[in-house]
């Protein structure tokens, strides 16, 4: 993996606090926190775990690693909710520079020496790299290979990698305190899509989300369809919450898979009495069959054949969530929707 010139790299490296959204991590908060700890990393690190109330042993787990390094720093998340425990751990952090890390990340052990280091060298705000999909299973694997595709996800360079520069969004990110402090942290009513409306709003003060492809996190994709449906549901929900919560925040790229929905149930059921109407659904049956099967060249039969399922699994879920998400929730936020977050 690359690494920064000699040029680049502070001559006082800031202390870092990572924090760390836990909820029913008991067989992987271990790992987890052991890939933070084996940093390379030449300054000062902290580490944040946020609690939430799990029905495993994870607390307990928690508290044997606190108990065995100080730099370990236990805060509670009664609501369970991610953006809750990412504003807890910040609340309860010392450090200049605050990195997130999630419970199933898998983090290279340069990802803090490097981020910060681009941080710094960029004059950033956040700086992030490549959410790399990475499946065990054959179903995991064919998700991961429609999250890598153009087709599966669009052009986002933290999916599909790209060129260093700066971003809409980033996976994950290790950012400035001061800019979390400015826009308020993360806002808590939003049960997904947190990261992004966040970084919306440090854009919007004029600040800079950096993507660099010298960051390379690896991500384990949902492991069955049901699984799957339910994860892009929520995202498309989510982010129809955004768009009307800011205006103009919405592009074609998250119009694609409702416009697609509306399409091809509409010529569905046109199809009943006009039967060349089959033509919208049959055509996309087939663009999505063809491009997941050219996106899993390489892979096993079993892998390929899946793939275009997982493709039409999360255009539609996305789809569906987006046409079907309620105004209520755009409702009752906590934040300033021109300025805060609920730090």
């Amino acid at each position: 993996m690359p690494t920064p010139q000699t040029a680049d790299l502070p001559t006082e490296w800031p202390l870092v606090s990572v924090i760390v959204p836990i909820l029913n991590e008991e067989r992987h908060l271990a790992d987890a926190v052991a890939m933070i700890s084996a940093q390379d990393y030449p300054g000062e690190v902290e580490i944040v775990l946020a609690l939430g109330p799990s029905s495993d042993r994870t607390d307990e787990v928690a508290a044997v690693l606190a108990g065995r390094d100080a730099r370990i720093r236990l805060v509670p998340n009664p609501t369970g909710k991610t953006p809750a425990a990412l504003n807890a751990a910040i609340g309860a952090s010392r450090g200049e520079i605050i990195a997130r890390v999630d419970g199933h990340a898998e983090i290279p052990v340069d990802y803090l020496r490097i981020g910060v280091s681009t941080l710094i060298a960029q004059e950033a705000d956040n700086v992030g790299g490549v959410m790399h999909a990475s499946g065990r299973t054959d179903f995991e694997r064919a998700v991961a290979t429609a999250m890598r595709s153009r087709i599966g996800v669009g052009n986002a360079a933290f999916h599909v990698g790209g060129v260093a520069g700066p971003a809409e969004t980033v996976y994950l990110g290790i950012f400035r305190r001061a800019a979390l402090v400015a826009v308020g942290g993360f806002d808590e009513h939003y049960e997904r899509a947190q990261d992004w409306e966040m970084n919306h709003r440090i854009r919007a003060r004029g600040g800079r989300i950096w993507f660099t492809p010298d960051l390379v996190v690896t991500y384990r994709p949902r492991s069955t369809p049901g699984a799957l449906a339910r994860q892009y549901f929520h995202y498309g929900r989510w982010r129809h919450v955004i768009a009307r919560h800011h205006e103009g925040s919405i592009n074609l790229r998250y119009l694609a898979p409702p416009t697609m929905v509306l399409g091809t149930a509409a010529a569905g059921l046109v199809g009943l009495v006009w039967r060349p109407a089959w033509l919208v659904p049959t055509a996309y049956a087939g663009a999505v069959t063809v491009g997941g099967l050219l996106a899993a060249r390489g892979e096993k039969p079993r892998t390929r054949a899946l793939t275009p399922v997982a493709l039409a699994v999360m255009h539609w879920a996305w789809g569906v969530g987006y046409l079907s998400s309620p105004p209520e929730l755009a409702r009752g936020r906590i934040a300033d929707p021109r300025t805060g977050g609920s730090l």
